[in-house]
């Protein structure tokens, strides 16, 4: 890598024409995710990579590796892993919280062969599926040090014949010998780290991944019978992660910090590659992530001690930092990135008056790798999530009554999609012997991804979202498609009807709940199909907090089944509720206004505004407040 060519002034959205004057190509980015560590290591050998926190309570007592440290970790692991019989086509399972083992194993797979990380939050069903799918036998996963449940849950799929081999993984800065590995029938069990002390940690025996070969496989939302596995190449994670690496506000001295799981395309391009490119420290919380509550206690005071300058977190994280003290210096904080779903304007302005930093914004989805666009501190765009990235294209689009599509000009409202290197190759649905067999199903189109969203693009590429072509629920960043709600409910024998939305929800963005209709002798409560659907719902996050049943589903005037009154009539629930108690409240209506649903909230003039705001901003809705004349 050459820094002249690898790293072109990209400090405004006006640098954008000047850098892609130089093709992609000519840039000198590392073959694979292994080149890129490998350079890493050559430049900076001696300076901390990662450091990794047991858990919030013990941030003074990370684990650390220097970068020549990890790639010495990342061969043994991957020399462990070939001797196991992994090659360049399979899949190695990866199913853990964060800690240190796992960082490196996941680099270690996409160097032997291919990562396919798994949510040890999915259901048993879903996971198995999940492995058939990617034919991946080898699972590296978390013990019952770590994780019981996801000890449990990796035992019973061995059981079940998916794996040959499971590989333990230990907590982070854990001490004293391990206890004997625990038996499971049908699979070999080892710890990972132990079965690689002894292995060449000095290069790997195996051939090394090429820019074309797949590094990993992503699942995504899916649904109950089918879930997607999204295949990535090692040029697009490369490529991605420059795209973010070439940002002129980082440097090798700009420290990141790490909270979101392994498992999220976010963690790996955002937190661990983009990272190698310009040398610089990341600090990884404990396998709780944002989830610890004892993180946002100590959270200032470990942003001062370790001089964090960047993080990585979805709009509810930065809501609950705006409302918790700053108890230290964190003058090192310069660029919070937030992204996964849409930012209030409240959240963002609280944590900025709270903390004197301005967030960047970002745009993107699994299937263009990670991030797609994104904001930069210096130049208000009100509305935008953001620039497009360097060498990649956007356009939108309509699709017409023949699924053709027609290119829209500038400004104006369609389908956004998607082209350039870190588009996707397609979905896993089958593997032959010669390899893996990939299909857009749908969503590529001559090397075009259409992302689903709906969008417009200015003339100089900032991308202004305007909701979402397919009604997914966007729970803590996490994607749910209402359908695998549905097709539980529908399961009910006295269930004629059933539809899923998103409910705003001030800590986890949304959260689903069910609207139903019943037949005419049903006696049914609520509560009773609100537990059927948790029960058989693939993915625990999916389980509906509320079903409500109603006499009919709402449609539009052609019949289709019309959501968006449904997400209002949810809108409008939670925040009468939220906004209870507070004086002066005359109304909340909740009112569709194109294809958003705006909160309306109505007081007296004697009324506390700012309270209202307060709560209202909480969510990440569009609203406003009207006082009464």
């Amino acid at each position: 890598m050459t820094d002249d060519l690898l790293w072109p002034a990209y400090a405004t959205p006006d640098d954008l024409p000047t850098i892609e004057a130089v093709p992609l190509a000519e840039r000198g980015l590392p073959e694979s995710t292994y080149a890129l560590l490998t350079e890493a290591a050559s430049r900076w050998p001696d300076r901390t990579a990662i450091s990794v926190l047991p858990d919030a309570a013990r941030w003074h007592e990370p684990e650390r590796r220097t970068f020549a440290d990890l790639l010495a970790d990342v061969h043994r692991y991957a020399n462990l892993l070939h001797n196991l019989g992994v090659r360049r086509g399979d899949a190695v399972a990866l199913m853990a919280p964060n800690c240190a083992e796992l960082i490196t194993a996941t680099l270690a797979a996409e160097l032997a062969g291919i990562a396919a990380p798994l949510g040890s939050g999915l259901s048993r069903a879903h996971l198995a599926e999940l492995l058939r799918r990617s034919g991946a036998r080898v699972l590296v996963a978390a013990g019952p040090e770590l994780a019981p449940d996801t000890w449990d849950t990796a035992r019973e799929l061995a059981g079940e014949g998916l794996l040959d081999t499971i590989l333990v993984v230990r907590p982070t800065g854990v001490a004293g010998v391990p206890q004997p590995v625990p038996f499971v029938d049908g699979a070999r069990v080892s710890y990972l780290a132990a079965g690689a002390a002894d292995l060449d940690g000095s290069t790997f025996a195996g051939d090394p991944p090429r820019s074309c070969d797949l590094a990993a496989l992503f699942h995504t939302g899916g649904t109950t019978g089918a879930p997607k596995l999204a295949a990535h190449t090692h040029a697009n994670e490369v490529a991605d992660a420059w795209m973010l690496a070439a940002n002129s506000l980082f440097d090798s001295d700009t420290v990141a910090f790490a909270a979101l799981p392994l498992f999220h395309v976010n963690a790996l391009v955002v937190t661990v590659l983009a990272p190698l490119f310009k040398g610089q420290p990341v600090v990884w919380a404990g396998p709780l992530g944002y989830r610890d509550p004892a993180l946002f206690r100590e959270f200032w005071t470990i942003v001062e001690h370790y001089r964090i300058a960047t993080m990585s977190a979805v709009p509810t994280i930065y809501a609950a930092l705006a409302r918790c003290p700053v108890d230290a210096d964190i003058g090192s904080l310069r660029y919070p990135m937030v992204g996964a779903s849409p930012l209030p304007a409240a959240v963002r302005d609280s944590f900025q008056a709270h903390t004197g930093t301005t967030m960047i914004e970002g745009y993107g989805l699994t299937e263009a790798t990670c991030a797609s666009a994104r904001t930069f501190p210096d130049v208000r765009r009100p509305g935008s999530v953001g620039q497009r990235l360097a060498y990649q294209r956007m356009r939108v689009i309509r699709v017409g009554a023949d699924g053709g599509w027609e290119d829209l000009p500038a400004g104006e409202t369609g389908v956004l999609v998607i082209s350039g290197p870190t588009v996707f190759p397609g979905y896993v649905v089958d593997r032959t012997v010669d390899g893996y067999v990939l299909d857009g199903l749908g969503k590529l189109r001559d090397g075009w991804l259409d992302t689903g969203d709906l969008a417009r693009v200015d003339a100089d590429g900032f991308v202004y979202l305007a909701g979402r072509a397919k009604d997914l629920i966007i729970r803590g960043g996490h994607n749910i498609d209402p359908a695998i709600v549905e097709d539980a409910l529908l399961a009910h024998p006295q269930v004629t009807a059933a539809s899923a939305v998103g409910r705003p929800d001030a800590h986890a963005g949304e959260v689903p709940v069910a609207y139903v209709t019943v037949a005419p002798a049903a006696t049914l409560a609520e509560e009773d199909l609100r537990d059927w659907a948790g029960r058989r719902v693939p993915d625990r996050t999916a389980a509906p907090k509320t079903v409500t049943i109603l006499d009919a589903l709402p449609v539009t005037a052609v019949g289709k089944p019309y959501k968006l009154a449904l997400r209002a009539d949810a809108t409008r629930g939670e925040l009468r509720a939220a906004l209870r108690a507070v004086a002066g409240v005359d109304d909340v209506d909740a009112v569709i206004e194109g294809s958003s649903v705006v909160a309306v909230v109505t007081v007296s003039p004697s009324a506390d505004e700012a309270a209202v705001e307060a709560i209202v901003g909480r969510y990440a809705i569009p609203s406003r407040i009207e006082v009464m004349s």
